[in-house]
């Protein structure tokens, strides 16, 4: 593509930062927002819904679901958000990002108000209808994953796309904070309006009966976000990118490079521009041969590498990410935060896990996001995701190879930070730089789908991570371990585990490309493509 054909797209590429990205970023961002919230306020509330509809009488951890309903109702929105992912993925290459844009935003208002309207006759029904919610809820939330990268990378100039990428996914780190501080404000309020005594004095009236409605507020509550941006999300136009290399339609790619630029299409411009696009068109027509599917040898020889790479770090990644789980109920009673579960009711139970997830969110998960905002396009997507698997291995193995002295009394506090900076460095490193690179290297035709796929990599390692690690790192003595749970290799060896996972993940990052100050059309090949 050369002269006039690359007008458009270069128009895109070497455009000033306006406010209209701005915008962009807010409207795509409420939706990681209420991704993360959604996903993340479940662990709050499980507790609290265990001692509603399974509380055993005698039970020194009166909060504990039965392990299958314990999986169920944090697996399914993971399984739910798998599949949106690869399908929501696939659709918005067909049909276009925009036009599905506002189907996986809507479904997440529904689901999740939804999900606090869970109802049945039986622990074992409410359990049912709530999963089947959650599902859906994840369905939708997997649809955000690759339409959001997509369209921010679309819409964004080459020199600071990086930051407009992460910034969209940093905001999941406020929709965690929100989860933590939605828990506190409810749990509070309800706890000052319907007291009860602890558990130790009257075990059978710790769990007062509006307590079945505190966990409905919470998870109730995350549809109002998405459905503040859902007029703004629907107004949005579809990208310049995608109207010129995919639909190929030369006079709506200029209107839409209009809209984003902010630039007035008026009679004596109009011309010019339309011009341009319509070389772009051409161009792409011309040459339309070169065309090549997801199952093609072509795209096995051009992206097959990049592709096995982005998923593969995903994947990696996401299993350490979200093992790192395991560990925040040793390290919040260690420290103080969560006081034994005999101590406490219900509701204060649910304060206490909110306040500790409040803080880990203020101290670790945000700030970690927007290092990455900051010094993405300085320092580059590969530097970022190498030196974060890296001091993710290192902090492990810190942690495993002397863990018989971190677990010693009085040593705790080296725990707790050596957990910290673990956690740092997923957040600036890998964690996001696996979301946008996706949505920067692969062709406009198959980006979304590409994302999509890398995204469900790392969904099918979250739950790789939730569940088989949730099992592996019980104690290996039967008699320790929680209830209906067989005994597995201990915390110990898992988080050796967990460092192996973390250093291959480093050694895979070295199939995928540095995108720094590069178009997606120099990355994706499309300029090669489209020389005539």
């Amino acid at each position: 593509m050369a002269g006039d054909q690359m007008q458009v797209l270069n128009a895109l590429d070497v455009a000033k930062t306006q406010w209209y990205h701005f915008t962009a970023i807010v409207i795509a961002g409420m939706g990681f927002f209420t991704d993360a919230y959604d996903l993340f306020c479940i662990s709050l509330v499980t507790k609290l819904i265990g001692r509603v509809y399974y509380y055993v009488p005698g039970s020194p951890s009166p909060g504990n679901l039965p392990p299958r309903v314990s999986s169920a109702v944090n697996g399914v929105a993971f399984v739910g958000t798998l599949s949106g992912q690869l399908f929501f993925g696939w659709l918005g290459d067909k049909l276009g990002r925009k036009s599905v844009y506002g189907m996986t935003l809507l479904l997440m208002i529904l689901c999740s108000a939804a999900s606090g309207l869970s109802f049945g006759r039986s622990p074992s029904t409410v359990m049912s209808t709530l999963c089947f919610f959650r599902f859906w809820l994840g369905f939708g939330i997997g649809g955000d994953y690759p339409l959001s990268a997509t369209i921010m990378s679309e819409y964004a100039n080459k020199r600071t796309r990086g930051a407009f990428i992460a910034a969209v996914f940093a905001m999941q780190g406020f929709g965690i904070l929100a989860g933590g501080m939605s828990a506190i404000v409810v749990s509070y309020a309800f706890k000052r309006r319907f007291p009860a005594p602890a558990y130790a004095d009257d075990p059978a009236g710790s769990t007062v009966p509006q307590a079945d409605y505190v966990w409905r507020l919470i998870l109730m509550f995350g549809s109002v976000p998405a459905a503040m941006t859902y007029y703004w999300r629907m107004k949005m136009p579809e990208t310049a990118r995608y109207t010129a290399l995919v639909a190929k339609n030369a006079e709506r790619a200029a209107a839409d490079m209009a809209k984003v630029l902010q630039v007035d299409v008026d009679n004596d411009r109009q011309p010019k521009t339309t011009a341009a696009a319509a070389a772009v068109v051409g161009a792409v027509r011309a040459d339309g041969g070169k065309d090549f599917g997801l199952f093609s040898r072509e795209f096995v020889r051009r992206h097959g590498l990049h592709l096995v790479g982005t998923a593969s770090t995903w994947l990696l990644l996401d299993v350490a990410y979200y093992s790192q789980n395991l560990f925040q109920k040793d390290i919040f009673s260690a420290i103080g935060w969560i006081p034994e579960a005999a101590t406490m009711n219900a509701l204060e139970e649910l304060y206490y896990i909110g306040r500790a997830q409040t803080l880990i969110a203020l101290c670790g998960t945000v700030p970690g996001y927007w290092f990455t905002v900051g010094l993405i396009d300085i320092l580059g997507r590969f530097t970022i995701q190498v030196v974060g698997f890296f001091m993710m291995t290192a902090f492990m193995l810190g942690l495993a190879v002397p863990y018989h002295h971190w677990t010693t009394e009085g040593n705790h506090t080296g725990f707790v930070v050596m957990y910290a900076f673990t956690f740092f460095f997923a957040n600036f490193g890998p964690n996001s730089t696996t979301f946008i690179v996706p949505a920067e290297i692969f062709p406009a035709r198959l980006r979304a789908t590409c994302h999509g796929i890398s995204a469900a990599s790392g969904k099918l390692g979250a739950i790789v991570g939730s569940f088989g690690f949730l099992y592996l790192a019980q104690s290996r003595d039967p008699a320790k371990t929680d209830r209906g749970y067989p005994p597995g290799i201990g915390v110990r060896d898992s988080l050796f585990l967990l460092a192996a996972c973390s250093f291959c993940g480093l050694a895979f990052t070295f199939l995928v490309p540095e995108s720094k100050g590069k178009s997606l059309e120099e990355m994706s090949g499309e300029i090669n493509e489209e020389e005539v």
